[in-house]
């Protein structure tokens, strides 16, 4: 099974202090490099503009000035590629991607088994001209910073200007604006979604072996993701044990596809001893992180008696010289891509829902006409750009789904798919054509039959949705 990427992300309620951390030698024991797309003064502006607008929001908890990303690196690459090189491919990587300003920094651990990137970046663009106002007759702001209309509100009982007030006098700025408004598409999970596919399709670009490939971690998978040990963690030695089931448990996923086993089976297995023995677990103890090894030693061994099930069918089949049929290499694939077609088709719907509100958004901006309703339009019109950039950026990873999967192009992909998924009809005629013939011999169980009911519910569905009654 291949290794998962790792990247992930954080929001930075102190960014000057986070870059001072990732980027400072004598804080870093094994500090590589350090590449910056401007000059260290921007993330000094950027906290203050973050500040002041979190401020006038009102909004409670946490202002957040920047995010920064932590991506993985193959330990490969310390011997393959320049430490600078690596460094600017990546950083450069996401502002092209992006347009948005970063700082990175390249690490390894204490133990030097973990090669990792701090990638810093802003949420905000630089306006190219700023926006100054200066102040036409003085001007008073309270405590809060809000502005009042006379110096009297600012007032003590003694005629003394309170503590935390201000007064901005004719001729000086009020008001400075360097930033365009957040971008709100690097707030939503689609976004984490698609930084990590990008970062780990540049990663398998430059890694010299093939074998050192990763993938992204897909949710619904039959597999079990390995969770990282962080340094001096105290649940270190409880998370390692933790790994070392799920990986019985992966391997044990492995065993069973390779004896025959139907991925149907293998996912209600996991549904029925894992998730939901979990989320009963939860709703009646409260979160037990420890229970999950006992969940998973269960799991385990009831997929273990799934395999000894196959491998018995499969002996009493060949007994009655009734031999399961054999899938053609291009039907053993379909379920793979069926799993693509699957990531298409989501994406596809996620780009439709996102024209939708571009839609919506052009439609109001079209309707906010006249003179009193500029701060409105440049709102909209702030939406829209965003928006497009989003949708455009959607587009271009429908290719990116398939060029993961060692595909050229979507059309490519589409041309092998629907030839695979001819044959695995064909096959899984065959199959029912087995198991009806068997079933008549006392050989298939009541699992079995309910097994066989699911794959043609879900093959049913399928077979509505590529008809076209069921497309969008």
């Amino acid at each position: 099974m291949a290794r998962n990427s790792f990247i992930q992300l954080s929001k930075l309620p102190n960014v000057k202090g986070r870059i001072n951390y990732i980027a400072s030698p004598v804080r870093q024991e094994n500090l590589y490099a350090v590449y910056e797309t401007t000059e260290r003064k921007f993330w000094s502006e950027l906290a203050k503009c973050n500040q002041e607008e979190f401020r006038k929001s009102g909004a409670e908890g946490q202002c957040i000035e920047a995010r920064e990303l932590i991506i993985a690196l193959p330990e490969s690459f310390t011997e393959y590629y320049p430490r600078r090189y690596v460094l600017a491919l990546f950083t450069d990587h996401f502002k092209e991607q992006y347009g948005v300003e970063c700082i990175a920094a390249l690490h390894h651990n204490k133990r030097k088994t973990n090669y990792h990137i701090h990638l810093i970046f802003s949420e905000r663009k630089k306006l190219e001209k700023p926006i100054i106002k200066v102040a036409s007759r003085n001007m008073f702001y309270d405590e809060r910073g809000v502005h009042v209309r006379t110096k009297k509100e600012i007032l003590d009982e003694y005629g003394e200007i309170r503590p935390g007030c201000s007064v901005i006098k004719k001729g000086e700025v009020y008001e400075k604006k360097l930033f365009e408004a957040k971008n709100s598409w690097f707030k939503t999970a689609a976004f984490l979604d698609e930084v990590k596919h990008s970062y780990t399709e540049l990663i398998n670009q430059e890694v010299p072996d093939e074998k050192q490939k990763l993938q992204v971690f897909e949710h619904g998978s039959l597999y079990l993701p390995t969770k990282k040990i962080g340094k001096n963690n105290p649940k270190a030695e409880e998370i390692a044990k933790d790994n070392e089931m799920r990986q019985v448990w992966n391997a044990t996923v492995d065993q069973a596809l390779v004896s025959g086993a139907a991925e149907e089976e293998i996912r209600e297995i996991k549904r029925v001893c894992i998730s939901e023995e979990i989320k009963a677990s939860i709703d009646k103890r409260g979160r037990r992180p420890e229970l999950f090894f006992l969940y998973l030693f269960e799991a385990v061994s009831k997929l273990k008696e799934l395999i000894e099930k196959v491998r018995e069918r499969v002996a009493e089949a060949k007994e009655e010289r009734l031999e399961f049929p054999v899938r053609s290499p291009l039907a053993a694939k379909y379920q793979q891509l069926e799993s693509i077609q699957r990531k298409l088709d989501d994406q596809n719907e996620a780009i439709f829902n996102r024209e939708l509100e571009l839609g919506r958004v052009r439609n109001e901006l079209a309707c906010a006409t006249g003179i009193f309703k500029g701060k409105e339009r440049k709102g909209l019109q702030e939406q829209v750009d965003s928006l497009e950039h989003q949708v455009a950026s959607m587009k271009r990873w429908l290719s990116g789904i398939v060029r993961e999967h060692g595909y050229e192009t979507v059309q490519e992909f589409m041309q092998e798919y629907q030839a695979a998924r001819k044959e695995y009809k064909a096959y899984r005629a065959a199959v029912e054509e087995w198991k009806r013939r068997t079933e008549a011999k006392g050989f298939v169980d009541m699992q079995i039959r309910e097994a066989k009911k699911r794959t043609e519910e879900r093959e049913e569905y399928r077979d509505y949705r590529s008809s076209g009654r069921g497309a969008r």
